[in-house]
């Protein structure tokens, strides 16, 4: 058996563009991995199966992207051996925070070690899977283009933790995409250079495209980003399509301190550190 870490991902900024000729719409920003963590096993097995670590079924049951993930480097590596794949869930579903797409890389970069695949290989098949697996294989700090398949390391930023709430709802991203074209480029949601933390000044304003599309699928979200603002007496950001919502802190202790006042009734409200990896394996 193997065992393996898939870290949470937040978008500091997320510019989106016209669509392509694949039906993806461009998209250009600044993604971090962080703290929020699921964590994955996977063995041999006399068949195919996904389950919680308490033994229940996964919903989606093989069509889960961590097993599709799995199976995919298996056909890779030509193999037939059955797998069983044990997915403990930590980040919220359907968020904005990529934890479908982070169990998928961890997934190949087990499955990898598994079937003896090596990492340029796997690398291939991690955008056949999703937008978001490309950058969370990598993992770290990057910049994100393409429909997210072009993901450019940069420096590991420092210096500062994140608050993260993430509403009581789901938001569904292609419904979010679709409503942002009827909009007609709207103007993003925006954070100051002068309000961000010191290394992330350099790269100027930080925006969010997908805001306005976001609130119009789930008003609720901008009644959430408001009570936030104020408690935490800060700018507040949309990570991705939402309804994660998050806001710079000097430290995890200040972090923590802002996330202990924030609205009742949330799916999440986490202290994070960034994280310099999108996965890792247990040795």
């Amino acid at each position: 058996m193997i065992r393996g870490t898939a870290f949470a991902k937040v978008n500091f900024g997320l510019r989106v563009g016209s669509r392509r000729e694949d039906g993806f719409h461009r998209v250009d920003g600044i993604f971090q991995s962080v703290g929020l963590k699921d964590r994955l096993s996977l063995a041999a097995a006399e068949t195919d199966g996904i389950q919680t670590a308490a033994g229940a079924q996964v919903q989606e049951g093989l069509d889960n992207l961590a097993f599709r993930a799995a199976a995919a480097v298996r056909e890779r590596a030509g193999s037939s051996q059955p797998v069983a794949v044990t997915l403990d869930k930590t980040i919220p579903f359907a968020s904005g925070m990529g934890g479908g797409s982070a169990d998928a890389a961890a997934a190949l970069a087990i499955a990898a070690r598994f079937f003896g695949l090596d990492d340029d290989t796997v690398a291939l098949i991690a955008p056949q899977l999703g937008s978001d697996v490309a950058f969370c294989l990598r993992g770290g700090t990057a910049r994100v283009a393409g429909r997210g398949e072009i993901v450019t390391p940069l420096d590991p930023l420092a210096g500062f933790a994140l608050g993260i709430v993430v509403p009581p709802t789901e938001v569904a991203t292609p419904e979010v995409f679709a409503r942002w074209d009827e909009i007609e480029t709207p103007a993003g949601l925006r954070i100051s250079s002068p309000d961000l933390p010191p290394a992330l000044r350099p790269e100027g304003e930080l925006v969010n495209d997908l805001y306005p599309a976001a609130v119009a699928v789930v008003p609720e979200i901008d009644d959430w980003r408001q009570e936030i603002e104020a408690r935490w007496q800060r700018p507040v950001m949309l990570s991705g399509s939402g309804p994660t919502l998050f806001g710079f802190f000097l430290d995890l202790d200040e972090a923590a301190d802002a996330v202990s006042i924030s609205p009742t009734g949330a799916r999440l409200a986490e202290a994070v550190e960034l994280s310099p990896h999108g996965w890792t394996i247990d040795d």
